[in-house]
């Protein structure tokens, strides 16, 4: 009796020794996963844009005459006072020697000039004469037509003559003063240039600051020629700053009235800047791919203070962050944990050591997250990447980072 009590135990415990071998052998292996918590937060939808700053009021002077620009006064840096800084100095050009003929040429039309002024001159006096004789027959015929003795219509003839006379006096003095302007401009022609540098010389025109600031650029320090309108330099403040950024036509019409962007990248700790305006024409721009855009300039102005800036200049390259949408304490959902199926998008939670699949409603998103309106709460897990060897009711066991 005890021995058959004892083979039927042993029996029972080989058939559960068998039993369990052959649970572990068909039971499936759990898929490792990362898991991610749901949480509530700020959902912050940007738009990414690399952006260049300028002086918001920016000064290039530029020559007044042509002329030669002397050696530039000031150096790229050096801090200018409006209306008193002397930035630039230019001199009317010299004359150019002449050859021998120029010269005998220009003799020649001092000497012609010299003769028309004689002529003109001559007729002066010739008019100024017969203007006495129109004026002494005008007043002796208004005597004998006073005294009744000559008639009126002598006196009308003798004022004709008068006011002709008047006339050919006037025009003379007129041929004189054109005369005098054909000798002076043939003598000009004549100036040596020693004459020509000491006209200059008084001639220089000094150029002033038309605003505090500094100088931001020089186009050429050394002495040079130059024409009337050429740029010298440019002048600005660099202290009032703003950004402009080349953005997508279809980004920069979401962006909101007055947005909110980071200023980034710079060299320093994020910055404040605030979107002033959208320029109301796009313009098309090739991309690095080759395809056709239309782009937009967008301007920002810096709110951040002066002194969180210090080192930003004219022409620096900063990447922005322009806040499209924001929306504070809402669940989010990591984009890389949800997929798409006929039914929308689902997500994998964790529910112990299985997951279920389990369909979400999402909303507005950015670049990681998205926004929960319904399917999920806080605290729930959900497996971010899900691969192929999930399925809804699968077992899974936590991938351990190191």
């Amino acid at each position: 009796m005890a021995h058959t009590r004892r083979n039927i135990i042993l029996g029972l415990i080989g058939a559960s020794v068998l039993g369990g071998l052959a649970y572990v052998s068909y039971r499936p292996e759990p898929v490792a996963v990362d898991l991610h918590t749901v949480e509530r937060g700020d959902l912050i939808v940007t738009v990414d844009v690399d952006g260049t700053t300028r002086v918001k009021e920016l000064f290039e002077i530029s020559a007044p005459i042509s002329g030669v620009a002397l050696r530039s006064p000031v150096e790229v840096g050096d801090i200018v006072v409006a209306g008193e800084t002397i930035v630039a100095r230019v001199e009317p050009a010299e004359p150019s020697l002449l050859d021998a003929r120029s010269r005998l040429q220009a003799e020649a039309s001092v000497r012609e000039a010299e003769a028309a002024l004689a002529v003109a001159e001559t007729e002066l006096a010739r008019a100024q004469e017969e203007q006495v004789y129109a004026k002494t027959q005008y007043e002796r015929a208004s005597t004998l037509v006073d005294r009744g003795v000559s008639s009126i219509t002598r006196l009308e003839d003798d004022f004709q003559r008068l006011s002709i006379a008047n006339a050919a006096v006037a025009a003379a003095t007129a041929r004189i003063d054109q005369a005098n302007g054909t000798l002076e401009r043939a003598r000009a022609a004549l100036t040596a240039p020693e004459d020509a540098a000491a006209i200059n010389a008084a001639c220089c025109t000094g150029l002033v600051s038309p605003a505090n600031g500094v100088v931001l650029s020089v186009d050429h320090i050394s002495e040079r020629p130059v024409l009337s309108g050429a740029r010298l330099l440019s002048v600005g403040d660099p202290s009032e700053l703003e950004i402009v950024a080349d953005l997508l036509s279809s980004d920069a019409v979401r962006l909101p009235e007055n947005a909110r962007a980071s200023v980034e990248r710079w060299g320093g700790d994020p910055l404040e800047a605030r979107l002033v305006r959208i320029e109301p024409m796009a313009r098309t721009k090739i991309s690095a791919l080759g395809i056709d855009e239309q782009r937009v300039d967008a301007l920002f102005e810096l709110t951040s203070p002066a002194e969180e800036r210090t080192g930003l200049g004219h022409g620096f390259a900063v990447f922005l962050r322009v806040i499209e949408f924001e929306e504070p304490d809402t669940l989010l959902l990591p984009l890389s944990a949800a997929f798409r199926t006929e039914n929308g998008w689902e997500v994998y939670r964790a529910v112990g050591a299985a997951v279920q699949k389990v369909p979400v409603t999402l909303g507005r998103r950015n670049g990681r997250f998205a926004s929960v309106t319904s399917g999920l709460e806080a605290g729930d897990q959900v497996v971010v990447h899900p691969s192929d060897q999930l399925s809804d009711g699968a077992l899974i066991v936590e991938r351990i980072a190191f």
